[in-house]
């Protein structure tokens, strides 16, 4: 399965929905599995700096098959995987928000979302994903 734009409109638009519910503003990124650019959306007055933020969330869950969120203990000073943000040029992002979105046990691409506090930005790409799953059900896929 290849994520199209439509799933990613469908994607951010359920973040956007969290997002409002929580009042907040968000930038919503959602990428393919091959870390590529599908669609970015930031709400009216979102912080500039999450454009960057949410893109590298959303490239994160992709390179490395994982919520970014489950980085954060392997990477704190003596752990295991110290340093790797310093990886990629920058691109990895160690924080929650970013979530990879599967196809059964293949990740077809994942949602990066900045904005708020790390809890808020879980929140929103959960929304997200959930809306992705809930699409997939309902196609029989």
């Amino acid at each position: 399965m290849k994520l199209t734009l439509q799933d990613a409109q469908e994607v951010i638009a359920a973040a956007e929905e969290k997002a409002k519910q929580l009042n907040v503003k968000m930038v919503i990124s959602v990428v393919d599995d091959g870390g590529n650019m599908i669609a970015v959306h930031r709400m009216d007055d979102a912080w500039l700096a999450s454009v960057d933020i949410a893109q590298k969330k959303a490239w994160t869950s992709v390179a490395l098959k994982t919520k970014t969120a489950d980085l954060a203990e392997a990477t704190v000073p003596n752990a295991e995987l110290y340093g790797l943000n310093t990886t990629n040029d920058g691109r990895i992002v160690l924080f929650g928000g970013g979530i990879p979105l599967k196809h059964g046990d293949t990740i077809v691409g994942a949602i990066g979302v900045s904005g708020s506090s790390v809890d808020d930005d879980v929140s929103v790409a959960e929304a997200g994903v959930y809306r992705f799953d809930d699409h997939l059900e309902k196609a029989g896929m």
